[in-house]
């Protein structure tokens, strides 16, 4: 099977499902008779840009594109394992290549708080609005982190 095609496998399965873990996509794609090694399957998740989200305590993963039905903070919750606030400014620390998945988020769902952001690989640097807004955002990503 073309790598294109397996990409839009794993799309609709994505789209059908919620899939927890990279076992839960490759048993599926076991199922309907296509091999793929862990290795290949990760590069897969990343060139498809696929990501986890948790909701109602639930971690799945959804497409890049899915990821606004899903709420900013929520998202991000599941992703950031530190922030720190520096007047107008958050850094997020994620684990290491989250940040530019999250920017990415962050920039398509970033409303009337959020100006930009700017990823290293394991950091992301939110621009807020004003320091309200800063302050604002931290204290309801930390309470989502509790």
């Amino acid at each position: 099977m073309k790598k294109s095609e397996r990409h839009k496998l794993i799309k609709r399965m994505i789209k059908e499902e919620k899939l927890s873990t990279q076992k839960d996509i490759q048993d599926r794609l076991k199922a309907q008779g296509i091999i793929v090694t862990q290795t290949t399957l990760s590069r897969d998740l990343r060139e498809i840009g696929l990501t986890k989200a948790k909701k109602n305590n639930e971690v799945y993963y959804v497409l890049a594109d899915e990821t606004n039905k899903i709420d900013l903070v929520e998202f991000l919750s599941y992703h950031v394992e530190g922030v720190s606030r520096a007047e107008f400014s958050l850094v997020f620390h994620t684990r290491l290549g989250d940040a530019s998945i999250l920017a990415n988020f962050v920039d398509a769902n970033k409303g009337e708080l959020i100006l930009g952001t700017v990823a290293g690989a394991n950091t992301l640097l939110v621009i807020c609005r004003d320091t309200a807004a800063a302050k604002q955002m931290e204290e309801q990503l930390l309470e989502k982190m509790d």
